[in-house]
């Protein structure tokens, strides 16, 4: 396992560690580089570790990703899955970031931790961020010894919304200091300060996202959203394409989050029924259903999922599609309660293909079959995708 190889490579490298069935390396030289290799367009690209992949083209990435996706999830289920067409580029392979998280040092240096151990590389800008994020320099110096890593999020209007990070509870010091950054940066509406449990708010730190066009919800920053927003758009509407809602259709949306798809679904005249741990998005979900008028056929369920999927079961609920896009770690601890629901479709939303396959490999051991696939490459330059696949009842 070389980083930053690039397919083709003829490389020298220095073992540098040894794992039960692999050895890890790096490079110490690129004697003859791959035909997808190139310059990473990033100067910080060699030390930083965000962008694993920025060495590779973008064709070749689009190209390797759709193949390791098919490979791993034709494993999983045993099926010839192709390649081709698998994988929907992003609109941009930089500038696509609406949301980014710094490192902050003690001393007030900002920026990414290098790919191995916890030194910072401080940087001047980053180029997958969207244009709207500048890197919080005078804040993190300002809070130097305090804060932890400090996100700046698109607000969706041109301005920025801040999440920032406190080993300890913030004192009254660290609020005031960040409401002088927020006077004294037009560009700041508001921040999130979390630390020792507690989460406080300052100034307004909403943001608005457009799920599709005419459905608009806002919820506070530090609230899950998809970095990539336009092609989350897409993947809602590929989502809603699978799932079909309508006024005779009954749909679960397992972690749901503020209702990225829970909303788009009730629009569409569903009986939805949204379910995420998180109390804050339950309640911005509540909220937008509220707003938008869908508050009759959209209720929302503050419960961890694998909860809530036995006592659905023990309630007799039936939905017609469920709906979940768990966080990396995958669903495994539902997947029993969600075959047992017996829901015609489930689309399943991942982060993580490793997770996915063995997710669906469950599923289909439970009596579905795989309908409809397709994966978003929400992360170019990174080994990331999002990938959604739909099983079926068979």
């Amino acid at each position: 396992m070389v980083a930053k190889a690039a397919p083709g490579d003829l490389l020298e490298v220095t073992t540098v560690a040894e794992r039960h069935d692999y050895s890890i390396a790096q490079i110490d030289r690129v004697v003859r580089a791959g035909p997808a290799r190139r310059v990473p367009p990033c100067p910080y690209a060699d030390r930083c570790g965000g962008c694993d992949w920025q060495q590779i083209s973008y064709a070749a990435q689009l190209e390797i990703k759709a193949g390791l996706i098919a490979a791993g999830l034709g494993r999983a289920l045993r099926a010839d899955i192709s390649p081709d067409g698998l994988l929907e580029p992003a609109e941009a392979e930089f500038g696509y970031r609406s949301r980014v998280r710094f490192q902050a040092e003690p001393r007030g240096g900002i920026g990414f931790h290098e790919p191995s151990g916890n030194r910072l590389v401080e940087v001047d800008r980053c180029l997958v961020a969207a244009d709207t994020i500048a890197v919080p320099k005078t804040l993190a110096m300002a809070l130097a010894g305090h804060c932890s890593g400090i996100e700046v999020i698109d607000d969706g209007a041109g301005g920025q919304v801040l999440v920032i990070d406190f080993a300890k509870k913030p004192t009254p010091g660290d609020v005031t200091t960040v409401n002088r950054c927020i006077a004294n940066d037009p560009a700041i509406r508001g921040a999130v300060l979390v630390g020792g449990g507690q989460r406080q708010k300052v100034g307004d730190p909403a943001i608005a996202i457009e799920l599709e066009p005419g459905l608009t919800i806002n919820f506070d920053g530090d609230l899950f959203s998809q970095v990539n927003r336009s092609l989350n758009r897409r993947m809602i509407e590929y989502v809603m394409g699978l799932a079909d809602p309508g006024p005779t259709t009954t749909i679960l949306d397992l972690f749901c989050g503020a209702g990225n798809f829970s909303l788009p679904a009730a629009r569409r005249g569903a009986q939805v029924t949204g379910v995420d741990s998180v109390n804050e998005a339950i309640e911005a979900a509540r909220r937008s259903a509220r707003i938008l008028g869908f508050g009759d056929r959209a209720q929302f369920i503050a419960m961890k999922a694998a909860d809530t999927a036995r006592f659905l079961g023990r309630a007799n609920y039936h939905a017609d599609t469920v709906i979940l896009d768990p966080p990396r770690a995958g669903a495994n601890l539902l997947v029993a309660s969600l075959i047992r629901l017996r829901p015609a479709r489930i689309v399943y939303v991942s982060c993580n293909v490793a997770t996915l396959a063995r997710d669906l490999s469950a599923i289909a051991g439970g009596g579905y079959g795989l309908g409809a696939l397709r994966a978003f490459d929400l992360f170019p330059n990174t080994h990331h995708v999002e990938v959604i696949a739909e099983m079926l009842l068979t």
